[in-house]
């Protein structure tokens, strides 16, 4: 959502660093022990979940790091899910006002509301989907109810809670539009291919009949990603963090919905792989099947250069695949030294060291962009899942002294904060209907059906591509 977006780079700012700003203010730490907060050169690195909570909840004189505010919002989830954070800061805001109330300090009381309403919004405005659940709506209106009595009939504070709910009530609707709308698309078909005979008839049409330009096409999957990954949000990523931490018995094991999108992004980049693979191998002449290389390569080769890493790593894959891989006489004919480019930068070596430069210069290119077209990065997402998956494993949730790690989840924060700047960069190219409905839609080989179609174009070669199509051949007669 748009919201979402503003207010999630509103918060972190440029480098999501962790620094108390000027300001702010600074809440005292416990008196000693476990609820303790260790700060080091200024920045918050470990503290008791109770302290971090404590820590979250503005007083009258304080207001936290709004940087804070985003990370431990995200980060808590591992630990404890959202709607029992909300209540836990409840009853803190609650031990709060009563001590206010017992003051007779009205001036003070209220403008501990106001603050307290300020982080519910920056908190519905940053994570709108945690209120889905019954319970932390419940808890939602529990805490605004009792702040609002506070202030006066249509006073700032009550005010204030009206605008935040009717926001947040929105974001909810366009989110549930947004589900009923994925049930409704079509996936791709999977063309099991028809009996020893996978070769469709030559007037069939193809990508090459749809779109002959490799910039446009690449200009067009670059749109796709940039709609899908728009769909990700902070929480769904911070997912891969607690699904896997399942030895922690407090953990926010979250729904199907949270990470349906994550899945969906996921398939969309095998689709993808399999669509090329399909659209080589179906073709019956090589010197076809050569242009088709060829242009696939070009494609590729356009999608680095507009910084599409994730459609260029898929499109990759899918020539790399063996049905397509093992066309010796084909790719005899392609001029390959561009791919072996591509696949230089691609190169698994080194923790995907020529990857890792090209999207730095990618994002140093972002960052200094005055136009839509330089700022788009779409980084290769099953390697910013791994990325994120090992630094969660590298580094403990809990320090020795059982505090919790919090300079882990700053750098985990950081990343997301950083993927996330990425999804929010508008498609400055023209959407062709037309190109991504065969994208979206077209039929794609199930791996069975690529390898009798890549046998068929050239026939097995050693005992083992014999055996296999033999066995494939038997299968499908049987079948038959």
């Amino acid at each position: 959502m748009p919201q979402t977006s503003v207010v999630f780079s509103s918060i972190l700012g440029p480098s999501c660093s962790g620094q108390v700003q000027p300001g702010m203010g600074e809440r005292g730490a416990g008196a000693g022990g476990s609820g303790d907060l260790i700060f080091q050169d200024g920045r918050l690195i470990s503290g008791s979940l109770e302290a971090l909570m404590e820590h979250l909840v503005p007083t009258v004189d304080y207001y936290p790091d709004r940087t804070y505010i985003f990370t431990f919002l995200l980060s808590s989830r591992v630990f404890i899910p959202p709607h029992d954070l909300l209540a836990r800061v409840g009853q803190i805001c609650l031990e709060q006002r009563q001590q206010l109330q017992a003051g007779s300090e009205k001036v003070k009381l209220k403008s501990f509301s106001a603050k307290i309403v300020q982080l519910l919004k920056e908190w519905t405005e940053a994570f709108p989907y945690d209120f889905q659940d019954e319970k932390a709506m419940a808890e939602l209106k529990a805490i605004t109810h009792r702040v609002a009595q506070c202030d006066e009939e249509n006073g700032t504070v009550k005010k204030a809670i009206a605008q935040m709910t009717q926001s947040l009530l929105l974001s909810l609707a366009a989110r549930s539009q947004l589900q009923e709308l994925r049930e409704k698309l079509r996936s791709p078909a999977v063309d099991k291919g028809p009996v020893l005979k996978a070769k469709p008839p030559a007037a069939q049409k193809d990508i090459l009949g749809v779109c002959c330009d490799p910039l446009v096409l690449a200009q067009q999957l670059t749109h796709i990603e940039l709609e899908r990954v728009s769909s990700i949000h902070p929480e769904d990523l911070m997912q891969i963090v607690s699904h896997m931490d399942s030895r922690d018995k407090h953990r926010c094991r979250g729904d199907l919905t949270k990470t349906y999108s994550l899945e969906a992004y996921d398939n969309w980049f095998n689709c993808l792989s399999m669509l090329v693979a399909t659209e080589v191998c179906r073709v019956v002449k090589k010197k076809h099947r050569t242009r088709m290389l060829e242009f696939f390569i070009d494609v590729a080769r356009e999608c680095f250069n507009i910084g599409n890493f994730n459609s260029m790593m898929a499109i990759i894959s899918g020539m790399n695949l063996s049905p397509v891989a093992r066309l010796k006489k084909t790719w005899s004919k392609v001029k390959t030294a561009k791919f072996d480019v591509l696949e230089h930068h691609m190169d698994p070596s080194s923790n995907f060291c020529n990857y890792r430069t090209a999207l730095q210069g990618a994002t140093q290119r972002s960052q200094l962009a005055n136009s839509s077209r330089e700022k788009i990065v779409i980084p290769v997402f099953n390697l910013f899942v791994k990325d994120i998956y090992f630094l969660h494993k590298i580094h403990t949730n809990h320090l020795p002294n059982g505090h919790i790690n919090f300079k882990k989840f700053w750098e985990i924060s950081r990343q997301i904060h950083e993927f996330m700047t990425w999804t929010q960069v508008e498609c400055p190219f023209e959407k062709d209907k037309k190109i991504q409905s065969y994208l979206l839609t077209a039929p794609i080989y199930s791996e069975e059906a690529l390898f009798i179609a890549s046998f068929e174009s050239e026939g097995p070669e050693n005992h083992m591509e014999k055996d296999s199509w033999k066995t494939l051949r038997t299968t499908l007669l049987n079948r038959a």
